[in-house]
């Protein structure tokens, strides 16, 4: 396979990396995401991946429950820093030199995010994973992927799911009529609030032309094709 991006963005979701469980990370299943990650890299891609921190805790559930909305998502922001030193341990273990850029400050354990020192790290081959999502509360670690993405230049943004093979009309747990699209517009996602990713971050892909690519991370070889131009799940923009 060949590389059809020079550099793309990876958003992996906390929920992805607890595997089956309901809490924590799986240790299975981050080795695994590793293994595609570096098998992408392998094709000469630069990449950069934002994750979050779901599988920690939720800012929007934790303010749902009585919590401060602005304090849940600042602990949610904590969380995703979590998550990227789990998959930076994961990725180095694979041969993979990465680095951590945190949009909140925390000096002992990640860099703090600073746009051209990134984009040197994906020249020099390292992969950067984003964590603390924008640095502000009430913005979706979605949002924070395609504000990264715009700012790395990024060509794609793959959005990673857990068993969901696509974007579809209607939820394929419940509905068993439920038709995956192949392709959509900006538009027609924003009108049908189709779950690609929230409203904020999809408006935001519309204005700055960035294509999104929604399919299974847990089907083994779909990064890849992915990142070597195959049709794989549903892509979302041009």
């Amino acid at each position: 396979m060949k590389a059809a991006y020079r550099r793309l963005l990876i958003k992996l979701s906390g929920g992805q990396l607890a595997g089956g469980k309901d809490f924590g990370i799986d240790p299975t299943v981050i080795g695994q995401t590793a293994d595609q990650i570096r098998e992408v890299h392998e094709l000469g891609v630069q990449i950069c991946v934002v994750v979050g921190g779901g599988n920690i805790i939720r800012g929007i559930s934790a303010a749902d429950q009585g919590m401060d909305r602005a304090t849940a998502d600042y602990m949610g922001m904590m969380a995703s820093v979590i998550n990227a030193l789990a998959l930076q341990d994961a990725l180095e273990k694979t041969g993979l030199d990465t680095r951590v850029q945190s949009a909140i400050e925390i000096k002992t354990v990640a860099e703090g995010y600073i746009r051209r020192r990134a984009v040197r790290h994906l020249e020099k081959g390292r992969v950067v994973v984003f964590a603390g999502g924008t640095g502000n509360p009430y913005f979706t670690t979605d949002t924070a992927a395609v504000l990264r993405a715009a700012e790395m230049q990024a060509e794609i943004i793959l959005m990673a799911k857990q068993g969901i093979d696509g974007v579809y009309d209607a939820d394929p747990n419940s509905d068993p009529d439920a038709k995956r699209y192949a392709k959509l517009s900006y538009e027609e996602a924003l009108v049908k609030n189709l779950r690609v990713m929230d409203q904020t971050a999809l408006a935001l892909c519309r204005e700055n032309q960035l294509p999104i690519a929604v399919f299974n991370m847990e089907e083994v070889g779909n990064l890849k094709k992915l990142a070597s131009g195959k049709a794989v799940g549903t892509r979302v923009g041009d």
